[in-house]
């Protein structure tokens, strides 16, 4: 008999047909409170979810007591409590490597579209505002030869490292748990600690999971330790950034700009004044959204899952140690 497990994301047709291969497929529109209860039948006997978003804690943990894996459609993990997983002996799965050149490309064009105020003129343009030749309110700031500070050397780090390096002759500070000798070796990086960083970066970009420890990592503090001219990128985590202080430092100058691909809260909401603030580059969590990306995210999290209930685990795990 073939395992039962809960889809709560839509799958392109080949991979829903690949997990329906090896499992019992029920399928949901996200793990809210209303699917819970209206499919609690199902993830009674649910030895596997897939999917993203939505909380998988303890509380969820007690309606799926058969519960043996859970595969994530996403590098991040922090809707999971993985200390609850750990106790139940759950395997957590995510899709890590998959996305790494492609949040990279979003990190480098929120650099470039920040700096050049693309977004900004783009709409004058489209106004009806280019009526001769611009003027200085219109000009932005350089991004080639500028230093590019990157907070958090992952994989995404030293790919967004290798664009700027190789691409925009920029020199590479970095700040990170450890030094990162491939970071160092190929592109010259240098690690430095976090009030350096901030100091001496034009372009302080940030790539960092949401912990107990990151979360606000970047506040009123921070900020105010950069330089007046420098602009802050965020495709990590929003709530690593303290997002009050941020459009404080924005509106008084304390910075130049920032370039952010995610928030405290997301969707943004309408009254947010990152919405009106004209040196502010806003993207819907798009870091690893195209075609291409998100297919291979979803092909990886079906093989993960069968991967962790076949007992086939080599890569992408979370928490190995609840592995027998």
């Amino acid at each position: 008999m073939k395992p039962s497990v809960v889809l709560y994301k839509k799958l392109p047709d080949d991979l829903r047909s690949k997990l329906d291969a090896h499992f019992t497929v029920t399928e949901i529109n996200g793990l809210t409170p209303e699917n819970l209860s209206q499919h609690a039948a199902a993830f009674q006997q649910a030895e596997g979810i897939l999917g993203s978003g939505g909380k998988v804690d303890a509380d969820f943990l007690s309606k799926a007591p058969k519960l043996r894996a859970a595969s994530s459609v996403s590098v991040g993990v922090d809707n999971f409590d993985i200390a609850a997983l750990n106790d139940r002996g759950v395997v957590l799965m995510h899709t890590p490597t998959v996305l790494t050149e492609t949040v990279a490309d979003t990190m480098m064009a929120l650099v470039l579209a920040s700096a050049r105020r693309v977004t900004e003129v783009a709409e004058r343009v489209k106004a009806g505002e280019w009526k001769s030749n611009i003027g200085a309110d219109w000009f932005g700031i350089d991004v080639h030869h500028k230093k590019l500070g990157i907070l958090g050397m992952g994989r995404i780090g030293l790919a967004l490292a290798q664009r700027a390096h190789l691409g925009f002759s920029m020199p590479i500070l970095y700040n990170a748990r450890k030094h990162h000798e491939e970071a160092e070796q190929r592109f010259d990086a240098t690690y430095c600690d976090l009030d350096t960083l901030l100091k001496e970066s034009d372009f302080l970009c940030i790539s960092l999971p949401l912990t107990d420890e990151t979360h606000h990592l970047i506040g009123r503090e921070q900020l105010a330790k950069m330089k007046s001219s420098a602009v802050l990128i965020n495709a990590g985590r929003g709530p690593v950034v303290d997002e009050q202080a941020l459009i404080a430092a924005l509106k008084d100058g304390t910075i130049h700009a920032a370039g952010l691909d995610v928030f405290e809260q997301e969707p943004l909401p309408a009254d947010s004044p990152l919405l009106t603030l004209p040196n502010v580059v806003a993207l819907p969590h798009i870091g690893s959204a195209t075609h291409e990306t998100r297919y291979g995210m979803a092909s990886d999290a079906v093989d993960n899952l069968i991967a962790a209930l076949t007992g086939k685990v080599e890569k992408n795990c979370v928490n190995p140690q609840v592995i027998k």
